[in-house]
């Protein structure tokens, strides 16, 4: 789970069950994403190994709600003070006020598929389990470039849930997608830009609809929340994720 610097301050941080994003200025940092809860101690050691310290956080961004993404969130915030900021339309479900998650059923139904047990396995011993939400989620103010460390600019990606906001850096040509567009994952028969597996979408229709939302960004890297980076034009990366929809997956 070693950091790789993608940009000037950009760090991406690649672990086999999901992936988080590191922005920098001088010493703050800006977490995006926060792995699962039993990350904890992998979410500092990235942010330590790329020669900041954890004290800096000057506020962690969530994607969107789901306990591989929030696992650190509320840690981070309790011990350092880091605000933890999600789209307005995430903020029930971050509060558990809601539930847009792949439930037990879902996963039993299809634990007959490749790849579901072992994921599955995994999930478990990482606290995946938990019901794990965020006390006092800071709505984030949108549209715009928000002030912290990288000034992201969140983009509503709605679909895998219903606040689902991905994270365009413009001066870098760099897309943080989330959920919203990934390029593979312990589940899915298939490497390479996709949705999630149905079953994981709160919304299949509006998911579909926000790749064309993702096409539209101007970048030519895409730094999804699961499975490895993905160079290259991220229009033609969505426009793939569009030709592999099938309502069987």
């Amino acid at each position: 789970m070693k950091p790789v610097e993608i940009a000037d301050g950009v760090f991406f941080v690649h672990s086999e069950m999901v992936n988080w994003v590191l922005l920098t200025n001088g010493d703050a940092v800006t977490v995006i994403d926060t792995g699962y809860p039993g990350q904890r101690g992998d979410v500092e050691d990235s942010i330590r190994a790329i020669g900041r310290d954890p004290q800096g956080i000057e506020a962690a961004l969530i994607t969107h709600a789901h306990v591989d993404h929030i696992g650190s969130a509320q840690y981070l915030a309790d011990t350092y003070g880091a605000p933890v900021l999600v789209h307005p339309n995430e903020v029930a479900h971050a509060r558990r006020e809601c539930h847009e998650v792949a439930t037990p059923g879902d996963v039993l139904s299809n634990i007959w598929r490749p790849g579901v047990l072992p994921w599955a396995i995994k999930l478990i011993r990482l606290g995946g389990t938990a019901k794990y939400g965020i006390d006092s989620p800071t709505p984030m103010p949108v549209p715009g470039a928000l002030t912290c460390p990288g000034a992201p600019v969140p983009v509503l990606a709605p679909g895998h849930t219903s606040g689902h906001t991905i994270y365009h850096l413009p001066d870098c040509g760099v897309v943080i997608s989330g959920d919203a567009l990934i390029t593979g994952h312990p589940t899915s028969p298939v490497s390479g830009p996709q949705l999630l597996p149905q079953w994981f979408d709160h919304d299949r229709g509006a998911a579909a609809e926000s790749l064309r939302i993702i096409g539209e960004l101007a970048a030519d890297i895409l730094l999804p929340g699961h499975w490895p980076i993905h160079h290259g034009s991220v229009a033609e990366a969505a426009a793939t994720a569009r030709e592999r929809l099938a309502p069987t997956r």
